[in-house]
């Protein structure tokens, strides 16, 4: 039987590549993003592709993507939570903390919004993949990047969370850190990426990973030990070195 996979975030970047290989592969896929166009563009591409033009955001719209994809092809095996948006905030602008509920409620909360709909079918049929992207920027408060930072450390812990409560039912909980990605959402960052990869590349890398069901992953590995590093800094070190560093722009 062919793989039925849900994709948030479809309509560019890593949820476009994620897309096209999980086609390559000949599954039957639901594709979701705010973009209308694009989406249609690229589920018209794909063979078994179904789009829904909804915002993670918007619990009832994805509650009807997920039960129109249901009655037409039963439980889903893999449900993918990519959506995802950055920008830099500062948090003395009263203006931007508008820019941080909007990064939280798409970041988090449009996790769980995508997953809600499907938990009790794949729990009902003990088998699936629950697959949340989250970032190394949850590891460390980035300057200039504390929405994002705060969405993806949430993110991490939700998805940590979700773990345990799915625990012997079959379903397994996969959380995903890229690095950075050369997507549409890096394009504009003033600063040097260390060990960037294609949306491709991570695509295929993340495919690996729900096949062989590794629970939580950074990518690439090179991205693993700077995290640690960065992790175990004492914060008088790590706030002298990181303060210097270009920020994301606002």
């Amino acid at each position: 039987m062919p793989l039925k996979v849900i994709i948030s975030g479809a309509s560019s970047g890593l949820g476009m590549a994620l897309a096209r290989h999980y086609a390559a592969l000949g599954a039957t896929l639901g594709l979701i993003a705010r973009n209308k166009e694009p989406l249609q563009a690229l589920a018209n591409e794909l063979p078994s592709a179904f789009f829904y033009a909804a915002d993670v955001r918007d619990v009832q719209s994805m509650q009807s993507a997920a039960r129109d994809f249901i009655q037409r092809h039963d439980c889903p095996d893999i449900v993918i939570a990519n959506a995802g948006i950055s920008r830099g905030v500062l948090t003395e602008y009263a203006e931007d903390s508008e820019v941080f509920e909007s990064i939280l409620a798409t970041n988090v909360t449009g996790m769980v919004n995508t997953f809600q709909p499907f938990i009790v079918a794949m729990r009902t049929s003990g088998h699936g993949s629950l697959v949340g992207i989250a970032s190394i920027a949850g590891y460390r408060g980035l300057p200039g990047g504390g929405a994002y930072s705060a969405s993806k450390a949430a993110a991490i812990l939700y998805l940590e969370s979700l773990r345990v409560e799915m625990f012997g039912s079959g379903v397994s909980v996969i959380t995903v850190c890229p690095g950075y990605i050369a997507t549409p959402m890096t394009a504009n960052n003033p600063f040097r990426m260390p060990f960037i990869l294609t949306a491709e590349t991570v695509a295929k890398k993340i495919v690996r990973i729900i096949k062989h069901k590794k629970l939580y992953a950074v990518i690439p590995w090179q991205m693993a030990i700077v995290a640690r590093v960065l992790k175990l800094l004492p914060n008088f070190v790590y706030d002298r070195l990181f303060s210097i560093m270009p920020r994301k722009p606002r």
